[in-house]
Order: C-alpha cells, then structure tokens, then sequence
C-alpha cells in the first residue's frame, strides 16, 4: 500500500491531522490556518515530533476565503507575510484526502442562543463555501468535514447548513450520506475519547469514482468506523496519575503569582490556573458534597443558588460542574479559556478547574505534544480541535473505504 497525500484545512494546533501522522500510510502535504496561535503550535508540533524540516512552508497561515491568493501565492500582506500558495506545495502531487472543519462558532447552539440574530450573520456560516473551493481545486477521492451537533440544525438564510453544503458538494461532484443525523453524528466517547463529545463526520466521495455512494458510505459508518470503538474511559483513569495541585497562599514563582503549588515534576503545561479565595472554596465545597455521596448541588437550581450566595451574582444558566471521577468528562469547550467553572477537578484537596495539560489529555493528546502559547490561547486551541485518537482511528477506517476507490 503507497502513501495517500492529504491537506489539512482549518487546521488549528493539528488535531485532526496528528491522528492521520501517526499512521503510517498517509503523507501530510499542507496545513492552511488563520489563527498566529495555533499555527505556531502546529509548525512546533511538526518540528519537534515529526521531524518535518518543511513545517514552516508547508503551514499557511492565512485567511482561506482568499482562496485564489491561497492557490497562487501573496506578497507582503501586513498579516499574513509573504508565500508562494498552495500550488508550489502540491505541485505535480495527487492529493487523495482534504480533512477540517470551519470554525464552529456560527453552528454552535450555545452561539445562536447568545447572538441577537441566532449568527444567521455571521460570516462563518459560509466558511465552507471557500472549503469546497479547495476541494474542487485539487479534486481528492475523500473529504473529511468535522463539525458540532449544531450545524444539524443552523439554518442561516432560513435554510438547514448541511443542504447548503450537500447542495455545494454535489455541485462539484461529491456525494455525502442522506441522513447526516442517523450516521454522521458520532459519539466520540465510544471510540475511546474520555469525555462526552458528539461531532458530525461527514465523509464525501468524488462520485465519479463509486456507482452507488449511499451504500457505500453506509457501510463505512455502520461496519468499517463502529470496528474502532473501545471501552469508555473515565477521567481518572486519564488525568488521576498527574501530579497534585494543592491551594496556597498567592504563591510567587519567577514573578508570577499563582493560587495553587507548582509541580515538583516538570509536566508541559500542566500548571494551575489563578482563582479567588472564593472560587477555591466553593470548587472544595462542590467536590466535597460529590465525596460525601450528599448531592446538594446535583440540580440546576440548587448550583444558581450557589453561585448567587457565593459571588453574589445572579445566572441563568448554571455555572458550575464538577468532573465525575469515574464517568467521562463533559464537553471539552474552546470557551474554556474564560474560565474553568464547568471543569472543577474532582479531587476536593486540589480545589481548583483542570490545567492546559489535563484539558489535553481528555481530549487524547500525547503528553508530548506542547503548547506553546499562552495558557488562555492554550486553552481555547484544545477545546476547538479533534481528539487525535478519534482522528487516528479515523484515518485507519479510510484506508478500506480508499482501497475500494
């Protein structure tokens, strides 16, 4: 078996890809991402662990919607530098995989609740226009579009995303299953992801190249995908061996002041976040009433009112949640970066939200892969990439479908 070319769009820190570079039988050719952060990460990450002396050409950070610069090349841009495009990478290469996913933003549910016009505006409802612009540019037999539940039902101009994009694919001669709901939307956690995290997959095919694209994408969902699931994972098991952070008294370190002990064991960006006196205590309140097995705080209303007694403030949402040691963890967010009130560690002597590397390992990345930047951008890169394992797996149940192409 040869090595299938692939470009990664929307790449943020490399999520998506990591998976598809450790296996062995596919080639990354180019990266394109907007965003400084998570292109430097990137660029490291490929640098330092896959020894890609290439990294900072083949990473283009740069604004995809100017596609035709991004095919041809731009010069001098007060952003984005200089750089020959796409084409100089690919050059005379086939490219058999285009992976990503736009920014989630506009599909989210939580999104459309917070914006006065549901993001029917927001520019990011048509990102993948310039997605499958690349696609019908470069013509690869598979496409991987990773998005949030949300997008099955964002319905920017009144009309459901996932017709526009289907109506787009089929435009340029792929096909995608009929019912995204019943296949796409995949279950992250039953391949081994320790947390909850639900995703659309969707998997094109250049239809030129199968007679009949339903049955086969219904295969791979049904028989090829399911043959990667694996036994849930709790957030002990992932993160319980990582070296205990406990409450101190504005602790000061190399001129920073920090609420929580610093590890004697030098662990990449496993370094806790600052918080209030007030915070501290209610994160061991919380994590104490789970202990006891009391349950004061298990309703909605009940975790208002404490924010209320505790800050003084008042929530229509509740704000708080503590990590069940024994289940997987909730939804890893790129909101994550604001605070960390949702992802209270559930050890009640630590009393604190999880660090930048705990946040990685729930979402399965090695504990080699360093994040560079600072902790709130850290953060926000984690929340907003796919589970290298998921995506590691996923690029394994493609060799079949791609061996029948």
């Amino acid at each position: 078996m040869g090595k299938y070319n692939y470009i990664d769009l929307f790449a943020g820190c490399g999520g998506l890809s990591e998976g598809f570079h450790k296996n062995p039988h596919y080639n990354f050719v180019a990266a394109v991402e907007w965003e400084k952060e998570p292109a430097k990460t990137l660029i490291h990450r490929l640098k330092t662990k896959w020894k890609d002396t290439e990294a900072e050409s083949k990473v283009l950070q740069f604004d995809i919607q100017r596609t035709e610069e991004l095919f041809n090349g731009w010069n001098d841009d007060i952003v984005y530098g200089s750089n020959n495009g796409l084409d100089s990478l690919i050059n005379d290469k086939k490219i058999d995989i285009i992976i990503g996913g736009p920014p989630c933003q506009a599909y989210s549910i939580a999104g459309r609740i917070q914006d006065k016009n549901a993001m029917k505006d927001d520019y990011r409802n048509y990102l993948f226009e310039s997605y499958i612009k690349v696609v019908d540019k470069y013509q690869p037999k598979i496409v991987v579009f990773e998005n949030v539940i949300g997008m099955l039902s964002a319905k920017p101009k009144d009309t459901l995303v996932t017709e526009l994009i289907r109506e787009e694919f089929a435009k340029h001669g792929y096909k995608i299953i009929s019912d995204l709901k019943k296949y796409a939307l995949q279950d992250l956690s039953l391949y081994g992801v320790p947390q909850v995290r639900k995703r659309v997959i969707i998997i094109g095919i250049r239809e030129d190249l199968v007679q009949n694209s339903e049955q086969v994408l219904q295969h791979f969902y049904t028989q090829t995908l399911t043959k990667f699931y694996s036994e849930l994972k709790t957030v002990e098991q992932t993160i319980g061996d990582l070296p205990k952070l406990f409450p101190t008294h504005d602790h000061k370190y190399q001129g920073k002041k920090y609420s929580h002990t610093l590890s004697k064991v030098k662990i990449n960006s496993h370094i806790p976040r600052y918080h209030n006196p007030i915070d501290i205590e209610t994160f061991r309140i919380l994590a104490i009433d789970i202990e006891e097995e009391k349950f004061d705080y298990s309703t909605t209303d009940a975790l208002k009112d404490l924010y209320t007694q505790r800050t003084g403030k008042n929530s229509s949402v509740h704000k708080y949640h503590v990590l069940r040691r024994h289940k997987p963890s909730n939804t890893i967010p790129a909101h994550l970066n604001k605070d960390g009130l949702r992802h209270i560690h559930y050890d009640s002597t630590q009393a604190r939200s999880i660090t930048v590397r705990e946040a990685a390992r729930l979402q399965t990345f090695d504990d080699d892969y360093e994040f560079i930047s600072s902790l709130g951008a850290s953060y926000r890169m984690i929340g907003n990439a796919v589970p290298p394992l998921f995506s590691e797996k996923l690029s394994f149940a493609l060799l079949e479908l791609l061996a029948e192409l």
